[in-house]
């Protein structure tokens, strides 16, 4: 039994981004379950692990961790020869730059309380919840192409290996995908998103294997 434990959902980007780093670095780990549909998330037991009551939470090292990109800035800081942040000051500004304004800027608006709240207030909650996805990740995305107009771009987000940026992205196409997102407006944001979604590790961490059996 392993002493890393990813409490997670399996369509949740915050989890999914997560578990990608965890499987680039090799750090085996058990899953637990917190279904956010049934509310598993504000039980007592899981505001134990987090009082916010989100997912993902790690325990790991003997520590409850919270925060998915916190979650993997301290898995950048203690395991070693990791490509998760640049070596220098001004790359880890421009990935976690990068790898915010997807976390902090569109995933909020895509959070499962939020659309309940916009579902709530429409006549039709399906047809304004799909559209409320559309606007906020598309615009969001098309920012981000913009992002990626920069010389430091390579074959990934930032240079030529995956970094936490990458993590971010490849769960926010997961999404922009189910939405019905236009995405031709953003070749160079896909092109990088298909690199990523062929490697081991973020194969491994995609919502189809991470799905309750």
């Amino acid at each position: 039994m392993t002493d890393t434990v990813l409490f997670d959902y399996w369509r949740s980007s915050a989890s999914y981004r997560v578990r990608i780093a965890l499987n680039m670095l090799a750090i085996p780990y058990g899953s637990v379950s917190v279904d956010l549909l049934s509310g598993k998330h504000k039980q007592p037991e899981h505001l134990a692990r987090n009082p916010q009551g989100l997912v993902p939470a790690l325990e790991i090292d003997g520590h409850m961790l919270t925060q998915s990109l916190a979650i993997i800035e301290y898995l950048a800081e203690t395991r070693p020869d990791t490509t998760l942040l640049p070596a220098d000051p001004l790359g880890r500004h421009r990935v976690r730059a990068l790898s915010y304004a997807i976390a902090m800027d569109i995933h909020p608006s895509c959070n499962l309380g939020i659309v309940a709240y916009v579902m709530q207030q429409a006549s039709d909650p399906d047809a304004a919840r799909a559209a409320w996805m559309r606007k906020f990740i598309g615009e969001g995305l098309q920012a981000f192409e913009r992002l990626l107009d920069n010389a430091a771009t390579g074959d990934f987000c930032h240079g030529g290996k995956p970094s936490m940026a990458d993590l971010c992205l490849v769960p926010q196409i997961y999404n922009a995908r189910r939405w019905a997102v236009d995405l031709t407006v953003c070749p160079r944001t896909m092109a990088i998103a298909d690199r990523c979604a062929a490697l081991p590790a973020f194969v491994a961490a995609h919502p189809d294997q991470a799905a309750p059996k």
